[in-house]
């Protein structure tokens, strides 16, 4: 089967899972929300913690909903879940503008990658997930991002592959892979 893989859900928050060389998870928790993806001072600072530039900020409904006022959408009052939505209705009846949206956080996970890559071990594969994925933003955040790899890191594209589901995989497929994993029985 597939290893060296790197799941990344984009949805509420930002989650990761990661499948080593040897077809192993690793035995430490891949907190990317909260990993740094721009060390710009003027990086978004995360509600939750004050850091600045977390990935979080850039791959999640929260980066959505921020980009949408510099991409000129107004957003309905609510959640950010139903905001994405919104976003994502607009770019399914053909507007244009969630375009810009969806490219700029392809160009942001594409240097992500780079980095992630200098982290993961003989990185190999990147699988996207979560409603940010959705639909025809999914397709144009991987097209960015294979750019950016192409343009930016050509080793690591020519080494790299980004994979994304199937719609219903994209929001359920964390959860389902969760559930599958095996058990160990307690150490005696």
């Amino acid at each position: 089967g597939v290893k060296a893989i790197l799941g990344i859900a984009m949805g509420s928050s930002l989650a990761a899972g990661w499948l080593d060389s040897e077809g192993r998870i690793g035995g430490w928790l891949n907190e990317l929300a909260f990993a740094p993806v721009d060390y710009h001072p003027s990086a978004p600072a995360d509600e939750w913690s004050g850091d600045l530039g977390c990935g979080v900020q850039y791959f999640s409904q929260q980066a959505v909903v921020r980009l949408s006022a510099a991409a000129g959408i107004p957003l309905p009052a609510g959640h950010p879940a139903e905001q994405l939505k919104h976003v994502q209705e607009l770019q399914k009846q053909g507007d244009p503008r969630p375009g810009r949206i969806f490219e700029t956080i392809g160009v942001c996970f594409g240097y992500a990658v780079a980095q992630y890559a200098s982290y993961y071990d003989n990185l190999q594969h990147v699988l996207a997930l979560g409603r940010v994925t959705s639909g025809e933003g999914g397709d144009q955040i991987l097209a960015k991002a294979r750019e950016v790899l192409r343009t930016e890191f050509p080793e690591l594209a020519s080494r790299i592959t980004l994979h994304l589901p199937d719609e219903k995989s994209k929001r359920h497929g964390q959860a389902v892979a969760a559930a599958s994993l095996p058990t160990r029985a307690p150490a005696r």
